[in-house]
């Protein structure tokens, strides 16, 4: 895994000149080595920064010219069937120097050129294909959005690329202006969707596709090309109308075959790996099928908590001991989240605002310290229809749908005739009207929008912002049976909510301390399979990921792993109104806020009265005020920009850290694994969850002593 960037500006004498500050930034992501690239007469440079995972020498060193030297590769990411390619290649007389996956790439490149490739690849990624004889510069991204990748425009003409944001903001003719659409998406999801960006002159690029400039679309003379190599919505909808028929236990088997090759392709590294192991189905599942595979224990690793309603470490811990791995686990204190709230800016430079953030940061941390890759869990409820909320807005829907239409439309206009004063005035008035308008949306598409959004008009924070037309135009709908609408609701979220919060996430976290998350779920065939996979396998007896669940008690006894979803979140309410609260007032003061003249001093003052007097929790709106206030600050003064060298990997005095022994299957203790780790979103804190409050500080389940540095 690596950080890339590059520069193209044709005829812009001196462009190239930031081109190492800006490799430099992305430090973090490539600790072990860097390399430039440039061609002075195109005016386009390339920059690397490596995190070696496969062939460690030089040999695999970026960016790296293609045998006829007629590309240069600047890639970040992991092709896992490399291997089968090379010999498929090598078999047409390729030649190769080293063995990394990097030559591969670029030699299926030459062969078939970047779509063919592309297509042909398992993995995940974003790269930057120079050509230098058509004089073209590509870039690319993964299929299901697992790697980030930014590019904008420079004033006088030429684009900047970067694997995060801060690459793009060192480059000085960059126009860091904010993007106030942009903002509004921000404020109704707590995070930004692609291809939109907080700076106006700025675009991610979407999963799936490929975006071409020539020198004409450098120079803003013309957009870049964009081309789609696997479109996730066209697969979702052929599988729902086209599904497999197959049985419980058939369906299982081809399941559990997929899964333990997507698995067994991404233990595959020259460095240490392991799991990031929650206790829940997803990580669990991804956990078992990495021991099965492995001929010595393999290393996993969890976080705890002193409050009992965030805490799955001792769920965690049994898993663990039942696969027989061998087991980190870190409690964590509300004193240790807090000390990480000032580094956010830093770590994700585009305002986000998913509270998981923090807790996810520190388990990468604590992994960094014994391994370089974790596998994680991630996908299963988007693929699987797991989230909590699905069931409810059907049920939610259901009800509104009892209310015959000619009622709906009464109601919701004498809403819309009483004035602002009396919702005011009302106990939680604005909200339970919010929640009334409800009544007024039309369809079951419309309604899950409402119900996954914090807030439901952005424009009351943010004066007089529009919203993108395009990300008004949610995917059109699957059909209006049960089944149908279940599919939709997971194909929204593997558009939106997959790639652009929670793959965010694990990125920058994973990447702030130079740790590699691999996610088997999100192998593409596994994906594929999903969407052909009927809807009843998925979702059965009021339960959903139903058939990962029948695959994972092949493994662990269901009672380890079947209880409630429980958030991975922090405990915000409880930190507002204590630890936090000094932090909170200032950020959230009228001077403080009008003094940037973006968002509206008394909604937020409003907000912030009605929270501290029990009113209404809005906690997760104020949540995402703060963040967008914290990175603003951070932004004027570069620190959203600043973050170079990795950060550090140590868990230093964090709460109380121990390992669980390894156990062999007769009970035996085990010899301790070549790093072989997991994190999953089984519980991540949707957009339409209220943030778990603080619930009674306990004794974590599994006793750990000091010492887990001796795990490494």
């Amino acid at each position: 895994m690596c950080g890339i960037c590059g520069i193209f500006a044709p005829g812009r004498d001196g462009a190239l000149a930031p081109l190492s500050a800006m490799t430099d930034s992305l430090a973090h992501r490539g600790p072990d080595a860097a390399g430039l690239w440039n061609d002075a007469a195109a005016s386009l440079g390339l920059g690397h920064r490596r995190l070696s995972i496969l062939d460690l020498s030089p040999l695999g060193g970026q960016p790296m010219l293609s045998t006829s030297g007629r590309f240069v590769l600047s890639y970040n990411g992991e092709v896992y069937n490399h291997a089968a390619l090379r010999g498929e290649l090598a078999a047409v007389g390729c030649r190769f120097k080293g063995g990394s996956d990097t030559e591969v790439l670029l030699a299926a490149i030459e062969a078939w050129g970047l779509v063919r490739a592309l297509s042909r690849c398992v993995g995940m990624f974003a790269l930057a294909l120079w050509d230098r004889r058509e004089r073209r510069l590509s870039l690319a991204r993964d299929r299901l959005g697992v790697k980030p990748l930014f590019y904008g425009s420079l004033a006088g003409g030429g684009v900047v690329f970067g694997s995060e944001l801060k690459a793009l903001r060192r480059h000085d003719r960059f126009n860091a202006a904010l993007d106030r659409g942009a903002l509004a998406l921000y404020f109704r999801h707590n995070y930004i969707p692609a291809p939109h960006c907080v700076y106006a002159s700025a675009r991610k690029v979407r999963p799936g596709r490929v975006v071409t400039f020539d020198e004409a679309a450098a120079r803003g003379l013309r957009p870049p090309r964009e081309e789609c190599y696997w479109d996730a919505e066209a697969v979702w909808r052929e599988g729902f109308d086209e599904p497999r028929t197959l049985g419980d236990e058939e369906a299982a088997d081809a399941l559990e075959r997929l899964l333990t090759e997507a698995v067994r392709l991404r233990m595959v590294a020259d460095v240490p790996v392991g799991a990031l192991l929650s206790g829940g189905v997803d990580s669990s599942l991804v956990t078992a099928l990495m021991q099965e595979q492995s001929a010595r224990p393999v290393w996993t690793f969890s976080i705890g908590f002193e409050d009992a309603a965030l805490d799955e470490a001792p769920y965690a811990a049994a898993v663990a001991r039942r696969l027989g791995c061998e087991h980190t686990e870190l409690v964590v204190t509300g004193r240790d989240m807090l000390a990480l709230v000032p580094d956010l800016p830093r770590l994700w430079d585009e305002p986000f605002a998913d509270s998981s953030q923090l807790p996810t940061a520190i388990l990468c941390r604590l992994a960094r310290r014994s391994v370089t890759v974790a596998l994680t869990g991630d996908g299963g409820d988007e693929l699987f229809c797991g989230y909590g909320r699905y069931p409810w807005t059907l049920r939610a829907h259901g009800l509104l749908a009892s209310v015959p239409a000619p009622l709906r439309r009464l109601a919701q206009g004498v809403l819309r005739t009483l004035p602002a004063s009396l919702w005011d005035v009302l106990p939680r008035g604005r909200k339970l009207r919010w929640r009334l308008d409800a009544l007024g949306v039309a369809g079951f598409e419309a309604l899950y929008r409402h119900f996954v959004s914090h807030l439901k008009d952005p424009r009351v924070l943010l004066p007089g912002a529009v919203e993108p037309a395009d990300m008004a135009k949610w995917p059109s709908a699957m059909g209006d049976t049960p089944d149908a609408r279940r599919a939709w609701m997971c194909l929204y979220d593997i558009l939106r909510y997959l790639p652009d919060d929670i793959l965010v996430k694990t990125d920058r976290a994973s990447m702030a301390v130079g740790l590699e998350a691999r996610s088997p779920l999100l192998d593409h065939r596994v994906a594929a399979f999903a969407a052909r996979t009927p809807m009843g396998l998925k979702w059965r007896d009021g339960q959903g990921k139903w058939l990962l669940r029948r695959v994972l008690y092949r493994h662990v006894p269901r009672e380890l792993v079947d209880r409630p979803k429980m958030g991975f979140g922090a405990p915000i309410p409880a930190w507002l109104r204590g630890e936090l609260k000094t932090w909170a007032e200032d950020l959230l003061s009228p001077a403080s806020l009008r003094a940037r003249g973006l968002l509206d001093a008394g909604f937020v003052a409003r907000m912030w009265r009605e929270f501290l007097a029990g009113e209404d929790n809005w906690s997760h709106c104020l949540w995402d005020v703060l963040m967008f206030q914290s990175w603003l600050l951070a932004d004027e003064w570069g620190g959203a920009a600043g973050l170079s060298g990795a950060m550090e990997p140590t868990v230093g005095s964090m709460g109380s850290v121990g390992k669980t022994e390894a156990v062999d299957a007769g009970g035996a203790a085990a010899s301790p694994a070549g790093p072989s780790v997991s994190s999953d979103s089984d519980s991540p804190s949707g957009p339409a969850n209220e943030i778990n409050p603080s619930g009674t500080a306990k004794t974590p389940g599994a006793s750990m002593t000091d010492g887990a540095g001796g795990a490494a």
